[in-house]
C-alpha cells in the first residue's frame, strides 16, 4: 500500500483530497492539527508519532524531523541499497507529501511581537517539501492547495505524470526560496546584504507589458507593505503594466504635499502638478499645465474626490484616477466611464529601496526620500517668500520628473515641465514654451547643476525671477554672475535629484 504524508496549516480542500486518497488505496499519516482534523471527520489516518515511535516535542517544533520520515521520502526506489536500508530499518516509503507552510508571509506584517513572528517560521514543512521535491521521480509533492484537483484528475486516469511531478517539485523550490527570502529580510537589518533575496508573490497576470508582444505579470512583496500593494480598484477594466508604473509615480508626487494636490502623469513622468484650495482647484491647475499631454494619462489626488472635480475629469479621456477616497456622487460620475480605472489608495509610499534590472544584474539604491531644506542663496537678489514657496514646490515635482528635468512653477502650480533630454537647455526651452505667457514672474527648478550660463540667460529673456538647483558645478560662478546681471535670485540645495 502506498503512503501519503499530509501536514497542512491551510486545511482548505484537504478533507476532499484525503478521502480521494483513501478511496484509491493510499494510507495517510499526519501530524498534530491535521491529524485531529482528519480524524474528527472520520478519515482513517495514522499519527506521525506512531510511525516514528517518537512523540512530538518542544511544543511541536519537532514532529517530522526524523529518519523514518525523511528516509521514507528520500529513498531512491530504483536503488537496491536504498530499499534494502529501508527494509532493514523497517521504514516504509512515503509516496506523496502534502504540506503547506505556516503563514509567515501574513504574520510578519501583523501587529504581533517579534518572538511570535519567529514561531511562524516553519522548519519541518520546508524540510519535508524540499526532500519530496528532490525525490519527485518517486514522490508526488503538493505545496499548493490549488493543485489538489490536478493531482486527483491525473490519478483518476492512472498515475501522476512525470511532467506534473517535475512541475510540482519546481513549485516547491519557488515557494521555499521566497519563504526563506522573507525570513532573511525579517531577521537582517542590512538593507543591502551580501545576497539579494527578494520575496514577491504574483497577484495577477497582465494583458501584456509595455508593448503587446511582451508578456507581463504583477507581483507584490510578501514582507513589505506599500501603496501599490494595498490599493482597491473600484471601476474600469483591468490594469496594465504601464498603468501600474504611472500610478506609482503619480501617487508619490501627490504624497509629497500636505495641502490638496493633484498630479497628472504620462509615460512615467509628471505632465502637470499643482497645489490647490481643494481637489477641484488642484485638478484644474494641474490640467492647465499641459492640457494636451494629460489626455490619456493618470491623475492622482491626495484628498477625497468631490462631485465638482469628478465632473471635470470625465470631460476628457483618462486612463486612471487614483485618490484616497471618493464621495458617492463623484464615484457615480466617474463610473459613467466604464473603462476608467478608479483606484482607492490610502497608504503613503513605503518603499525604502529602488531596484533597476540590467542585463545580468540588478542595481539597488535607496529611494530618493530626502529633501534638503538647508538652502543657500548664492545671489545678490534674494527670493521673496512667495518665490521661495514656489521654488520648494518646483523641486518636489522635479524629484519625480525624468532627467534632465526642469519645472517652471507659479503660485504652487507647475506651468511648464521639460524632461528626458540629454542636455539642460532643451528641457528649459520646452518648459518655457509650455508655460507660454504665464512664464513671466515664475520660478524654475532643476534636478542638477548648470554647467553653462545658458539656462540663466534663457530665464532672463522670459522674465523668470528665481531659480533653484543643487549647485556643485566647477562653473557655478558663471551662472551666479548671470543671475546677478539680471536680478534673478538663485538658491543652491546641495542635493541632486536625478531620475533616469
Amino acid at each position: 500500500m502506498k503512503r501519503a504524508l499530509i501536514s497542512v496549516y491551510d486545511k482548505t480542500g484537504v478533507l476532499e483530497f484525503a478521502r480521494f486518497l483513501i478511496e484509491h488505496g493510499i494510507e495517510i499519516i499526519s501530524t498534530g492539527g491535521t491529524y485531529k482534523h482528519l480524524k474528527s471527520n472520520n478519515i482513517p489516518v495514522i499519527e506521525v508519532a506512531e510511525v516514528t515511535k517518537a512523540p512530538e516535542m518542544l511544543d511541536g517544533r519537532v514532529k517530522t524531523l526524523h529518519p523514518v520520515i525523511h528516509g521514507g521520502i528520500l529513498a531512491i526506489r530504483e536503488n537496491s541499497e536504498h530499499m534494502d536500508t529501508l527494509k532493514r530499518r523497517d521504514i516504509k516509503p512515503i509516496d506523496m507529501v502534502v504540506v503547506n507552510l505556516y503563514p509567515f508571509f501574513k504574520k510578519v506584517g501583523e501587529d504581533i511581537s517579534f518572538d511570535e513572528k519567529v514561531e511562524f517560521i516553519d522548519i519541518g514543512g520546508p524540510t519535508m517539501l524540499r526532500s519530496a521535491a528532490k525525490s519527485f521521480k518517486d514522490v508526488v509533492v503538493i505545496s499548493d492547495i490549488n493543485d489538489y484537483s490536478r493531482v486527483m484528475e491525473e490519478m483518476s486516469q492512472g498515475e501522476v505524470t512525470f511532467k506534473t511531478r517535475k512541475e510540482l517539485a519546481g513549485k516547491v523550490f519557488n515557494l521555499t526560496s521566497a519563504y526563506d527570502a522573507a525570513i532573511s529580510k525579517f531577521l537582517l537589518e542590512d538593507e543591502m546584504p551580501q545576497y539579494l533575496n527578494i520575496s514577491y508573490e504574483k497577484m495577477m497576470d497582465l494583458r501584456y507589458g509595455e508593448n503587446p508582444h511582451q508578456k507581463a505579470a504583477y507581483y507584490t512583496s510578501t514582507v513589505d507593505d506599500g501603496a501599490m500593494k494595498n490599493f482597491k480598484q473600484l471601476n474600469g477594466k483591468e490594469l496594465s503594466f504601464n498603468n501600474i508604473r504611472d500610478m506609482d509615480v503619480a501617487w508619490k508626487v501627490v504624497c509629497e504635499f500636505k495641502e490638496p494636490a493633484c498630479c497628472g502623469v504620462k509615460h512615467s513622468t509628471p505632465c502637470g502638478a499643482a497645489i490647490g484650495d481643494d481637489v477641484y482647484d488642484a485638478y484644474m491647475k494641474a490640467y492647465e499645465c499641459d492640457p494636451v499631454s494629460i489626455f490619456g494619462g493618470i491623475v492622482a489626488l491626495n484628498r477625497e474626490v468631490t462631485e465638482e472635480a469628478a465632473k471635470e475629469m470625465v470631460k476628457i479621456f483618462l486612463e486612471i484616477v487614483i485618490a484616497p477616497g471618493y464621495t458617492q456622487e463623484a464615484l457615480e460620475i466617474l463610473k459613467t466611464k466604464k473603462n476608467l480605472r478608479v483606484i482607492e489608495c490610502r497608504r503613503k509610499p513605503m518603499d525604502k529601496l529602488n531596484l533597476v534590472k540590467v542585463d545580468g544584474g540588478i542595481l539597488v539604491q535607496e529611494e530618493d526620500l530626502d529633501f534638503s531644506i538647508d538652502y543657500q542663496v548664492v545671489t545678490n537678489t534674494k527670493p521673496t517668500v512667495v518665490e521661495m514657496s514656489d521654488l520648494e514646490f518646483g523641486m518636489k515635482i522635479v524629484k519625480h520628473v525624468k532627467s534632465n528635468a526642469i519645472v517652471i512653477a507659479k503660485n504652487k502650480m507647475a506651468i511648464g515641465i521639460g524632461n528626458g533630454e540629454t542636455n539642460r537647455i532643451w528641457p528649459t526651452n520646452q518648459a518655457i514654451e509650455r508655460a507660454g505667457e504665464r512664464v513671466h514672474g515664475a520660478v524654475l527648478a532643476s534636478d542638477a547643476f548648470f554647467p553653462f550660463r545658458d539656462v540663466v540667460d534663457t530665464c532672463a529673456k522670459y522674465g523668470i525671477k528665481a531659480i533653484i538647483q543643487p549647485g556643485g558645478s566647477i562653473r557655478d560662478k558663471e551662472s551666479i554672475d548671470a543671475c546677478n546681471e539680471n536680478n534673478i535670485s538663485m538658491v543652491f540645495t546641495g542635493m541632486r535629484h536625478f531620475k533616469h
